[in-house]
């Protein structure tokens, strides 16, 4: 792994104290974010380490989408994102927790799809152009699917094992081998999805958001997510959120123009079950 230089123009800077016999708390001044306490303690004793400053649900992650925002004006759909090569095409699965992107996810890259993201979609807008930037490559998956719904994605560690309360337990799933290899894609067509999946629902309904000002509203609400929403750091430390009335402007007026860009073909809503997830959407 190259190393970074260290350099004056910085976005951000944190700064970090361990006080073993001292209480957590942090402060901030402009872009540098200081921490204070028994952070060691802390990151061996947290009932949820994703929820921590370095965890994939804490103050890292969080300040990372905040300055891409901020500072270079790309936005960040929580979503993954599979990309067909030969169609030339991205399908963008937005959603919160429990709104079927593992599903997608894992059922498209056992259709062929290469992996562009897990977690977060990255997009700018340059002149009549949007670049699309990777994300993550390694997604938390309930044990329990890997096992009943997608065993060929199972760990050959795990593949085997009596393991208990598997619809309780997550594994990080590493797919980076299943990955679309270039870090940019430009101008792809779109297909931006919104699914709601429920084992036991019939058929595939596919409601086409023609109405822009809702479609905008629903991407701005998307987008706004990880960076607005408060979270709690190691069970007792509240991390409000990075947003400002200025970044929300510019995010909504940036939704507006996503929506009416050629390059976008469709944004709807999905009703569907596991298996008839995709509908014909592949056809």
């Amino acid at each position: 792994m190259a190393e970074i230089p260290y350099s004056t123009k910085l976005d951000a800077a944190i700064v970090l104290e361990d006080r073993p016999d001292g209480e957590l708390f942090s402060s901030r001044s402009r872009n540098e974010f200081a921490f204070h306490g028994p952070l060691l303690k802390l990151e061996r004793s947290a009932s949820d380490i994703r929820f921590s400053l370095w965890g994939n649900q804490g103050f890292l992650y969080r300040l990372v989408l905040y300055l891409l925002e901020e500072k270079h004006k790309i936005f960040n759909f929580h979503a993954c994102g599979l990309y067909d090569e030969a169609k030339h095409v991205l399908y963008v699965i937005a959603g919160g927790a429990g709104s079927g992107k593992t599903v997608y996810l894992l059922s498209g890259l056992a259709r062929g799809l290469k992996l562009f993201s897990t977690e977060t979609v990255h997009f700018r807008a340059e002149g009549r152009k949007i670049a699309w930037f990777k994300g993550s490559l390694v997604d938390n998956v309930r044990l329990g699917a890997l096992i009943h719904d997608f065993p060929r994605f199972l760990p050959v560690a795990i593949s085997g094992r009596a393991e208990r309360d598997v619809w309780q337990k997550k594994i990080a799933l590493d797919l980076s081998a299943h990955q679309y290899r270039p870090d940019i894609i430009f101008s792809p067509r779109v297909i931006l999805l919104f699914p709601h999946i429920e084992e036991g629902r019939q058929g595939f309904i596919l409601h086409k958001m023609t109405d822009e000002r809702k479609a905008a509203k629903t991407i701005f609400d998307n987008l706004a997510q990880k960076i607005a929403e408060t979270v709690v750091l190691y069970d007792r430390c509240p991390l409000t959120g990075f947003d400002t009335p200025a970044l929300a402007a510019g995010r909504l007026k940036a939704s507006m123009k996503f929506v009416g860009h050629s390059s976008v073909s469709v944004i709807a809503s999905v009703l569907s079950n596991p298996k008839e997830c995709w509908g014909d959407l592949l056809r």
